[in-house]
């Protein structure tokens, strides 16, 4: 299949040097890196992002470090799991849960880069791309574009497009890529794989559902974070939607959960790679006759795969305890666990900023926020 991508892939490698020289004339760029990058100089910062000759360099040299830094400092450590489950050789589609629109990608190419394995190409939504050097930017960084908020026959060629350069980075540039389960995070953690999704991924392949899907290698991958740095900002979010059925987000509000998220503490961090499921995806259809119900089939199974890879931490089983109103796993926490869980949801409501404040209501959903991977664990296993 011929298609021109150049409206949403990542930049090639000879294209990285005359993006980063166009990058440093941006001064919000620049206002950015001197953030992240206090004690550099600009001519500094300038002449090391002229060095980089390909966008893993680029990753290396400049991006890793920050994340290492995030990792010693905003986290108690973040471990890499199911390596065994997949030959570091291969190309994978790594579909994961969605918790954090920056993190979730970025630490997976940290994990990646200390183990001397290539990186992902991201996958990320047009609407983020608030101004145009963050384009640029993101374009630097292995991302291609996931254009939003199209008219249904925009959608349709968007759709084609971005399905056929997911298989084309998989089968032909030999990229593994990274992918959210979901548009947008799951506000409440309660993760499910869209089936839209899975029909946009199939449309890039000539042969059946199962076929086109089994050729993109896919790859579940769970990602637990401890606490979520911006809880507090989705239970706003769930009470700005109930009192306002029609309330909309502003770019302002993703600028706003993109630092808090990024600058925030997450505690413990787990990835884990549940392997390729290409094999059970021809199972699955070879057993099921009807198109929709394979559709779900699979839905589920990527489900199923992520959810019983979830890292469960004592503040789920708190969590779930005081939202169940049960003392189920009292015994594997202590009393000060679950005091402090409390102390630090009264701390994350009280940042909440807002008319009619309904703390009983912010507080269910946060309870929910943590809850939902152990129900959904339980559920799985």
């Amino acid at each position: 299949m011929n298609m021109d991508f150049d409206t949403i892939r990542c930049y090639n490698n000879d294209e990285i040097h005359d993006a980063l020289m166009r990058l440093t004339d941006e001064k919000p760029f620049m206002k950015v890196v001197s953030t992240v990058y206090p004690l550099l100089p600009k001519e500094l910062i300038k002449q090391r992002l002229s060095s980089y000759k390909s966008a893993y360099e680029f990753q290396v040299g400049f991006i890793f470090p920050f994340l290492q830094d995030l990792e010693a400092n905003l986290t108690k450590g973040i471990d890499f799991k199911g390596l065994e489950r997949i030959d570091a050789q291969n190309s994978y589609l790594y579909i994961s849960n969605h918790r954090d629109i920056i993190l979730d990608s970025a630490f997976l190419c940290a994990k990646l880069i200390e183990r001397k394995m290539d990186t992902v190409e991201i996958a990320i939504g047009d609407n983020l791309l608030i101004f145009p050097w963050i384009e640029e930017l993101v374009r630097v960084n292995k991302s291609f574009v996931v254009r939003r908020g199209l008219s249904a026959r925009q959608m349709l060629e968007s759709s084609k497009l971005l399905s056929a350069y997911i298989a084309y980075a998989v089968n032909e540039k030999h990229q593994s890529v990274w992918l959210a389960q979901r548009e947008g995070r799951a506000k409440d953690s309660n993760d499910r794989t869209q089936e839209s999704l899975l029909k946009m991924l199939n449309m890039g392949g000539t042969g059946t559902f199962a076929e086109n899907l089994a050729a993109l290698h896919i790859c579940p991958l769970s990602i637990s974070y401890e606490y979520d740095p911006c809880d507090y900002l989705k239970a706003k979010e769930f009470q700005q939607k109930r009192d306002n059925p029609d309330f909309k987000k502003q770019p302002q509000d993703d600028l706003i959960n993109m630092k808090t998220g990024v600058m925030g503490y997450k505690g413990k961090v787990v990835y884990r790679l549940a392997g390729e499921i290409s094999e059970k995806i021809q199972e699955l259809a070879a057993n099921i006759q009807d198109r929709n119900e394979i559709i779900a089939a699979v839905a589920a199974l990527i489900d199923r795969k992520i959810h019983k890879n979830y890292e469960i931490y004592a503040i789920n089983k708190i969590a779930y305890d005081l939202l169940k109103h049960t003392d189920q796993f009292k015994n594997e926490y202590s009393m000060m666990e679950k005091l402090d869980f409390e102390k630090y949801l009264e701390k994350q409501i009280e940042k909440i900023d807002m008319e009619n404040k309904d703390e009983n209501f912010l507080r269910l959903k946060m309870l929910e926020m943590y809850a939902n991977p152990l129900i959904n664990y339980l559920d799985a296993i």
